[in-house]
């Protein structure tokens, strides 16, 4: 098994982070392997920023994305700029209400979360990162929910760990419910564009 995973937005929305925790969950905890690496903007927030992890059962030798199986994107730019190297087949996570899923490629698995409305509900807008790590670990099942909670837990400052413990357990629950339903249909507005339908 071997799933390579891109996390994209831009700076302040913790995409290294959240790229961290999961390979972490999936090297520590899971026992297998992963490779992390990122790249940021000129600017320290609002600027570009992208993490690359590759996640195996063995040794990863070649730590270099070619075509993600799976993308993340939390910002319009992040999906413009990467949604066109997912493979065949491949799932898209996307933040609802900051992207606008324009040329969607048909083969796509597609899921949509307001993970910042979430975030928001819980007192905190920072912890969005989380509620999609949360998300992605329910949707993708490339690591364990216990590990990657572990995770979460060991990744995140103590005075903020029962805030993104909650942001996991939000996201992940969003993410089940989505499941039931299956991926979201792409609908158009009318003017050719497709709109994501939600777990809402």
């Amino acid at each position: 098994m071997l799933k390579e995973l891109r996390i994209a937005g831009f700076g302040g929305q913790g995409v290294i982070l959240s790229a961290h925790i999961l390979g972490k969950a999936a090297a520590l905890y899971d026992g297998g392997y992963a490779t992390m690496t990122q790249n940021y903007g000129p600017e320290a927030r609002g600027g570009a920023a992208s993490a690359a992890l590759i996640v195996s059962d063995e040794p990863v030798l070649y730590p270099y994305l070619t075509n993600p199986d799976i993308l993340v994107v939390m910002s319009q730019e992040a999906y413009s700029r990467f949604t066109p190297d997912v493979k065949e087949g491949g799932v898209l996570l996307v933040e609802e209400d900051l992207v606008r899923l324009d040329n969607l490629p048909q083969h796509l698995k597609v899921y949509g979360i307001p993970a910042t409305r979430l975030a928001e509900n819980l007192g905190k807008k920072m912890v969005l990162n989380v509620v999609m790590v949360g998300f992605l670990c329910a949707i993708s099942q490339v690591v364990s929910v216990e590990s990657c909670r572990q995770s979460v837990n060991d990744s995140v400052p103590a005075r903020f760990r029962e805030l993104n413990l909650k942001a996991f357990d939000e996201g992940y629950a969003y993410g089940r419910k989505l499941l039931e339903s299956g991926p979201a249909p792409e609908e158009t507005d009318g003017d050719g564009k497709e709109e994501l339908e939600s777990a809402n």
